[in-house]
C-alpha cells in the first residue's frame, strides 16, 4: 500500500469530511449535564453508524454513565489503539457566543477558515482527523495497513467515572502495541508536537467556618474572627517571595530538567511575551530563575481556582461571613505523590486555622504525572512522518495539562501512549466561540495518514 494516493484522496474529500464533522458537532453531547444524556447516546450512535459504513466492527458499549464506542478493524502488522472523546463541555455563558454553539459552521477569519462550534477542537474535530485518515486508506486501498482499535469515551469532560472500571473489565480487548491520543495541540501555529510528559493533578476544596451565621460587621467586626481573613492568610502563605510553594516536602520527586531537554526546548524559541500578551499579561509569575517553558511543562504549581465568601451580589452588604471557601489545584511533575501532598497540605492549613474556626475538606481527584518513553521506535517514526507534513520539524514537548488516559494505558494495559494533536492556543476550548482551524483538520488527517504509513512499514 502506497501513501501518495491516500494523501490525494484526503485532499479531494476534505469538503465532505468537514461536512461530516459539522454533522457530529450538531449533537449537543454535554456529558456533565443529565439533561443531555440522550444526546450523548445519539453521538455514540452516530459514530457507530459511521464506522460500520467504513468497514469497522463498531458497537456502543453500556457503562453506568455514558456509553463507550469500541471499533475494530483487522489487518496485518502492528496493532494500534486510537483514543478520543465525543463528549463536550457545557456552553455557558451562552450570551458570549456569537452564534448557536451547536449550529456549527465554517467561517472566514483574518487568519483563514475555521470550523466554529462546541467540540470542534476538543475533541470531536481531533477525533475525526484519525477517522478520516482511516476512511481515506480504506477508500484508496480497500483496507487499512494494520490492525486498529478505536476507543471513544463519552465522559472525559465530566471526570471519566466509568473509564477505569471499563478498561479493567475489557483489558484483553483493548490491549494493543501502542495507544494514540489526539487531544493536544501544535506548538505555535506550524510546529507539530508529540507530548512526552504530562503534569499530574490534585484538586482540593477547603471551607473555613467561623461564626454560626453571617454577622453584622458593625456589631461584631473586630471582636469576631472573620473566616475570609483566615482564608486570605492561608492562600497568601502558599508561596514564598520567589514563587516557590511552601507546602512541606512539596518538591520531593521533582526532577531537574536535563541538559538535552533544556536545549531542545530552547530551540523552540518560545516567546513568553507574546504568549502572555495575548491574555493581557507580560511577566512570568512562577518560580524565579526558571525558563518560561519549564514553568508550564516541567515545574509543579499551586493555583487558586476560585474563592467565595460573604455577600457577592450587586451593591454592598456589611456582613462578617460565616464561611469562606477556596478551590486549590496542584499540577504535579516527576514522581510527586499526590496523596502525600494532600496530607501535607491539609496539615499545613489545619495548623493555621484559629481555635474559634474549623476547616472542612472536599477532594476533587488526585493523579500523578505521566512520562512517555521516546525509546519506543514508534516515536521516532511518528516524529519523522509529522515533519514531512508540516512546515517545521516535529518536536518532543511537555504539556502543562493533565490527560489521565495516557497514564491509564500504562498502568492498566501496559501500553506506551503517544499524544499528537493539531489544536492551537487560540481555539478557545472550554470557552465561548470554540473553533478548529480548517487547516488543522485537513493537515491533521494527512498527518495521521502519514503516521499510519510510517508505523505499519
Amino acid at each position: 500500500m502506497t501513501l501518495s494516493p491516500v494523501l490525494d484522496r484526503i485532499d479531494q474529500d476534505i469538503e465532505t469530511a468537514a461536512n461530516r464533522l459539522l454533522d457530529l458537532l450538531r449533537i449537543p453531547s454535554i456529558s456533565t449535564d443529565p439533561a443531555y444524556k440522550a444526546d450523548c447516546d445519539r453521538a455514540a450512535d452516530w459514530l457507530v453508524d459511521d464506522l460500520n459504513t467504513m468497514g469497522f466492527d463498531a458497537s456502543k458499549r453500556a457503562t453506568p454513565g455514558h456509553p463507550m464506542v469500541v471499533a475494530h478493524y483487522d489487518g496485518p502488522g502492528p496493532h494500534l489503539l486510537f483514543y478520543g472523546h465525543y463528549d463536550v463541555q457545557p456552553v455557558d455563558p451562552l450570551e458570549l457566543w456569537d452564534n448557536d454553539p451547536f449550529a456549527p459552521a465554517i467561517e472566514d477569519t483574518p487568519k483563514g477558515k475555521v470550523i466554529r462550534g462546541r467540540g470542534s477542537s476538543d475533541d470531536k474535530g481531533q477525533l475525526m482527523t484519525f477517522v478520516e485518515a482511516c476512511r481515506a486508506w480504506i477508500a484508496t486501498h480497500g483496507a487499512l495497513p494494520c490492525k486498529i482499535t478505536l476507543f471513544f469515551e463519552g465522559e472525559e469532560e465530566s471526570g471519566s467515572p466509568s473509564l477505569v472500571p471499563y478498561m479493567k473489565e475489557n483489558a484483553d480487548e483493548l490491549k494493543a502495541d501502542i495507544a494514540l491520543i489526539c487531544d493536544t495541540g501544535l506548538f505555535g501555529d506550524s510546529t507539530p508536537a508529540i507530548i512526552t510528559q504530562l503534569r499530574g493533578l490534585l484538586g482540593e476544596e477547603l471551607t473555613i467556618t467561623g461564626p454560626s451565621l453571617d454577622l453584622h460587621s458593625g456589631m461584631y467586626g473586630g471582636i469576631a474572627m472573620n473566616p475570609a481573613r483566615v482564608l486570605a492568610k492561608i492562600i497568601a502563605a502558599l508561596h514564598d517571595e520567589t514563587g516557590r510553594i511552601t507546602v512541606p516536602d512539596f518538591y520531593d520527586g521533582v526532577p531537574e530538567l536535563s541538559n538535552e531537554l533544556a536545549a531542545s526546548w530552547d530551540d523552540l524559541k518560545f516567546d513568553h511575551d507574546s504568549f502572555l500578551g495575548e491574555v493581557g499579561l507580560s511577566i512570568p509569575a512562577g518560580e524565579q530563575g526558571r525558563r518560561p517553558l519549564e514553568m508550564i511543562w516541567s515545574r509543579p504549581t499551586c493555583e487558586v481556582n476560585g474563592m467565595t465568601s460573604g455577600y457577592t451580589g450587586e451593591g454592598f452588604k456589611t456582613v462578617l461571613p460565616s464561611k469562606a471557601t477556596a478551590k486549590i489545584s496542584f499540577r504535579l511533575v516527576g514522581t510527586q505523590d499526590p496523596l502525600k501532598i494532600r496530607e501535607n497540605f491539609r496539615a499545613m492549613v489545619e495548623a493555621m486555622v484559629p481555635k474559634d474556626c474549623s476547616v472542612s475538606w472536599t477532594s476533587h481527584g488526585a493523579g500523578p504525572a505521566g512520562q512517555m518513553s521516546t525509546d519506543d521506535p514508534a516515536f521516532g517514526k511518528a516524529k519523522a512522518a509529522l515533519s514531512d507534513e508540516w512546515p517545521n520539524a516535529a518536536a518532543y514537548v511537555g504539556c502543562g495539562g493533565s490527560i489521565p488516559i495516557a497514564g491509564h494505558f500504562g498502568e492498566l494495559l501496559d501500553m506506551n501512549a503517544m499524544l499528537i494533536g493539531f489544536g492551537k492556543d487560540d481555539d478557545a476550548i472550554h470557552s465561548p466561540n470554540e473553533k478548529y482551524d480548517l487547516s488543522s483538520f485537513h493537515k491533521g488527517i494527512r498527518s495521521w495518514a502519514r503516521i499510519l504509513d510510517a508505523l505499519c512499514k
